[in-house]
């Protein structure tokens, strides 16, 4: 997996997004195996089709199976059909969030996010106290314990 050049693409194109997940963790705290990058983006019309834009650009595929994913078309309609997609690409496989369940609006995580750069490359992340809520908000078999104890010690939780 190469986040480069999807937060590259993402940014260029003036998509707005949060990184979430293992990458996020990652690129601001310890090294983890990770094998996608998760972005949660703004869910309006004019955002979306960045998105698509973005996407179309980086080749990425999509479908509702493994015997229909095909490359994603440039216009976002296909955006609305669900709340999470599951994408490959060149780069990698790409998670897109219309909603991360377990946190808020968007517009509050948003304004807690952290400006992040890597690589020349200045994107949104996730907080870690948004992150940390996002893994209590799973089912406790699907935490990812090494992190919840890591952020809760930084953040003083424990």
């Amino acid at each position: 997996m190469n986040p480069g050049p999807v937060l590259q693409t993402f940014s260029r194109l003036g998509v707005d997004f949060l990184l979430i997940g293992g990458m996020n963790f990652l690129l601001r705290h310890q090294p983890v195996t990770t094998f996608d990058i998760d972005l949660w983006v703004r869910d309006d019309d004019a955002n979306l089709d960045r998105v698509a834009a973005a996407l179309h650009e980086l080749g990425a595929e999509w479908g509702d199976s493994a015997s229909t994913f095909r490359p994603v078309p440039a216009d976002m309609a296909w955006l609305r059909r669900q709340s999470v997609f599951c994408l490959t690409s060149k780069a990698g496989a790409i998670d897109i969030f219309r909603s991360v369940y377990g946190l808020g609006d968007y517009e509050s995580c948003r304004a807690r996010s952290v400006e992040t750069t890597r690589d020349g490359i200045t994107f949104r992340s996730l907080s870690d106290l948004d992150m940390l809520a996002c893994q209590l908000a799973l089912p406790e078999g699907e935490r990812r314990l090494d992190r919840v104890a890591y952020l809760k010690k930084l953040l003083g939780h424990e």
